[in-house]
């Protein structure tokens, strides 16, 4: 697909920002491959290409999606997808998945259940880069998201399909955490983690058709109640609970007026501004992490190390203390 080498391409990097600002898709994803290569000259083309494109960035409704398996993520994501770019928006469709190297992803394996919005000549969806570690991945998914921006996409939804960390990965970078839950508060409510329900900017409940409208209503009800008792993630508002479903739609123009609701809040009190800042300085630190982690294991006196410290630990000859203390050593740290 690359009419030029890799070098010649990843070198013309003022070319390529005006291309991608241009919103020549398949530059984009050429741009997108390139921040996922582990090439170092790769890496360094793809940090300038960030940077030259920051200034256009910063402006597109960042929401993020989780839910457990078998919520309906890629259907609910469908369906906002495609009432928003109906409304005239460019929505880029991301996802966050550490486990991706092993399941292919999730937008991979559920694409005939995102069959419309893969269609819409105004969606972009990518997959999470096949990376296997979160730290990566989530790395190159606000990378890739940055790119989506600057090539005029105004909505970016980013799905976590992994547990636990991955989730407030996306939280962090996403303007507007979105929990998915299902019908039958009862049991659902008992596996409810806390953790992710204190990220939640808005629960949804999904499936609220049909048979189900009942068991919907009252699942929100019921979550209504939990949220009473957590600590909401922002003094400036209070999550609500909806019903909707993605299966006919009905819901998911209130669900999305929600999400305009929070942004004006939040602008209103100047806390959009201050979490957007201090998600940059968080990025800042999980990239120098990155790179620390990368010379941990690339440098060859460490590595000559490693084997006999990770023995000596393990057979407990030798404390984990002391063994970090001479591989910080022999990094110079």
């Amino acid at each position: 697909m690359m009419a030029r080498s890799d070098k010649a391409f990843s070198a013309d990097i003022p070319a390529l920002a005006r291309a991608i600002r241009a919103g020549e898709r398949a530059t984009l994803a050429r741009a997108i491959t390139l921040i996922e290569s582990k090439r170092p000259d790769h890496q360094k083309a793809a940090r300038a290409l960030v940077q030259e494109l920051l200034p256009t960035t910063g402006r597109a409704i960042r929401v993020g999606i989780t839910g457990m398996p078998g919520v309906g993520k890629s259907t609910t994501i469908d369906a906002l997808g495609t009432f928003l770019t109906g409304q005239g928006h460019k929505v880029a469709v991301l996802t966050v998945d550490p486990s991706s190297s092993r399941t292919g992803g999730s937008i991979l394996g559920d694409k005939t259940r995102m069959a419309r919005l893969a269609a819409d000549p105004n969606a972009f969806i990518r997959p999470s880069p096949a990376a296997g570690t979160l730290g990566g991945v989530a790395s190159k998914t606000r990378e890739t998201l940055l790119l989506a921006e600057a090539a005029g996409f105004d909505v970016v939804l980013v799905e976590t399909v992994g547990i636990g960390q991955s989730e407030i990965t996306v939280a962090d970078m996403t303007d507007f955490f979105l929990v998915l839950m299902l019908p039958g508060a009862g049991d659902e409510l008992q596996g409810l983690k806390k953790g992710v329900v204190e990220l939640a900017e808005m629960i949804a409940v999904n499936k609220a058709d049909g048979d189900n409208v009942f068991r919907a209503n009252a699942a929100a009800a019921e979550y209504r109640a939990a949220l009473h008792i957590l600590s909401p993630r922002s003094e400036n508002w209070a999550p609500p609970v909806i019903t909707y479903s993605a299966l006919t739609g009905a819901g998911i123009a209130d669900l999305w007026r929600h999400v305009l609701a929070h942004r004006a809040v939040l602008e209103k009190s100047g806390e959009f501004d201050q979490r957007r800042r201090e998600q940059q300085v968080k990025w800042m630190w999980t990239m120098i992490e990155e790179r620390l982690i990368g010379r941990l294991k690339s440098d060859p006196a460490v590595k000559a190390r490693l084997p006999a410290l990770e023995a000596a630990v393990a057979e407990g000859r030798l404390s984990p203390a002391v063994a970090a203390e001479e591989i910080a050593q022999a990094l110079g740290a």
